[in-house]
């Protein structure tokens, strides 16, 4: 880990007044919000997949028009680590009861394993119920012949039922987001395939590099060929690069270091641009270095922080500033944002975590309350502007005055910033804070310490 290195350019925050925030009470806002949250989906939307917060009516994700209990079990591991017993054993008992994969219809191979199996995993990871296991490996099996194609890369859709595939062009995140669940999941069952098979998947996208070590948004899993030439942090591969990283963090794995050492040395040679003192990485050719756009995706804000998990801790600081500015300008980030211009592309907001999660993974590293700072600023601009009468909901115009909202609760607002935020002011003894392991969709997978409710905090 990288939480020894120093911060560069830290003179201002030295000269910050003495920090007077009462934590622990803030942390008891964030859990009340996701009791208060859940007890409305429990109401309106029990056992449906997303709670349409300004309406109190659902919608249906990753299938169409067939419900999965997405949200609930989501919040699974985020009800567990709060203390909120009693709610996490409704969901457990519903996921028990209910929750059946036998459906006759299409989902993404990718938001299903990082959702559901994660979500499943995590759950099984806070409680032991072999059920959950269980559960998780039928999801698994069901999702593994998307991964019989000659490359190993999978195809982007499976049909639960059937196991028939669909849509070969697919993209680095949706090909090799798996070996954190996956690796778990060979762990946990003794049986190798789902770790070797998710390895297997991110070596073939590795393996298909250009001669600078970049990766494109878009590949054929069938033949291995590109089908775009552009480059980028943001959607589309960030959770490629995340989770090379994560294979040498969670399972020690050398070769995800190295692939994650050689794909971080060339997104800092060739993408790296500072402007008017702030740290932004540019799409570019993936072939030939040139840029080719300044707009960023939100997505990317998490990126700050898995710079500073591979020790670019300067970058990783820098480029979560950048975010943060933007955040005090707006408030709430837009889902598109050109630095060149410094203006928003995208003016809606998906109720995004990844801010708040680049500000915990760097506190983690280096306990510098100035990541408690940004986390506080992204949740209370939250409780402000996207709280609706059955919920938290997203923004269709966050440069309205006041900011417009939509009607839609992701799944992963359950998962992850919920999640982020009370680790961030918390202390809990439920979770180890020196020793973890928070996926990609925040779903622990390292890291819970089985403590009974109601145990007192400790700094850990």
């Amino acid at each position: 880990m990288a939480g020894a290195l120093a911060l560069g350019g830290a003179t201002a925050l030295d000269a910050a007044p003495k920090d007077t925030t009462d934590w622990h009470a803030l942390a008891d806002d964030v859990k009340a919000e996701m009791a208060w949250s859940f007890d409305l989906y429990k109401a309106h939307a029990w056992g449906k997949d997303e709670i349409k917060p300004v309406t109190g009516t659902v919608s249906s994700f990753p299938l169409k028009g067939h419900h999965l209990g997405l949200s609930l079990i989501e919040a699974l591991d985020t009800l567990w680590v709060m203390g909120l017993d009693s709610r996490f054993q409704d969901g457990v008992d519903w996921v028990k009861a209910s929750l059946d994969f036998d459906v006759d219809g299409n989902v993404s191979v990718f938001e299903t394993s990082i959702r559901l199996l994660g979500g499943l995993l995590s759950a099984h990871h806070a409680c032991g119920d072999p059920v959950l296991l269980a559960k998780a490996k039928e999801l698994a099996d069901r999702l593994l012949p998307a991964f019989q194609t000659p490359t190993g890369m999978p195809y982007r859709l499976i049909n639960l039922r059937t196991g028939a595939t669909s849509e070969p062009v697919t993209s680095p995140a949706d090909v090799a987001t798996y070996l954190p669940e996956w690796g778990t999941l060979s762990r946990l069952t003794g049986d190798p395939r789902y770790f070797a098979t998710a390895k297997r998947a991110a070596v073939a996208v590795f393996e298909r590099r250009s001669k600078l070590d970049m990766v494109a948004t878009q590949i054929d899993a069938l033949s291995g060929g590109w089908r775009s030439r552009r480059a980028t942090v943001g959607s589309y591969c960030d959770s490629f690069f995340e989770y090379l990283w994560d294979g040498w963090q969670l399972f020690g794995d050398r070769d995800c270091k190295r692939m994650s050492d050689v794909c971080t040395a060339a997104i800092l040679k060739h993408q790296q641009v500072w402007k008017d003192g702030s740290l932004w990485f540019a799409d570019v050719d993936f072939e030939t270095g040139a840029v080719i756009a300044t707009e960023q995706d939100e997505l990317a804000s998490f990126y700050g922080g898995l710079l500073g998990q591979g020790g670019a801790m300067k970058q990783g600081a820098a480029y979560t500033e950048s975010w943060a500015k933007v955040q005090a300008r707006y408030g709430i980030l837009p889902e598109g944002y050109d630095y060149a211009t410094a203006k928003p592309t995208q003016v809606t907001n998906s109720l995004r975590p990844e801010l708040a999660d680049a500000a915990f993974t760097l506190w983690l590293l280096d306990r510098n309350p100035r990541w408690r700072e940004i986390g506080r600023a992204h949740f209370l601009a939250m409780k402000r502007w996207n709280k609706a009468e059955y919920g938290y909901t997203d923004i269709a115009d966050m440069t309205a005055e006041p900011k417009r909202q939509a009607d839609h609760c992701p799944g992963y607002w359950w998962s992850e910033q919920m999640k982020y935020y009370y680790l961030l002011f918390s202390d809990t003894p439920r979770f180890n804070y020196r020793d973890n392991y928070l996926s990609t969709e925040g779903n622990v997978l390292k890291g819970f310490r089985r403590q009974p409710s109601g145990a007192g905090r400790s700094a850990a």
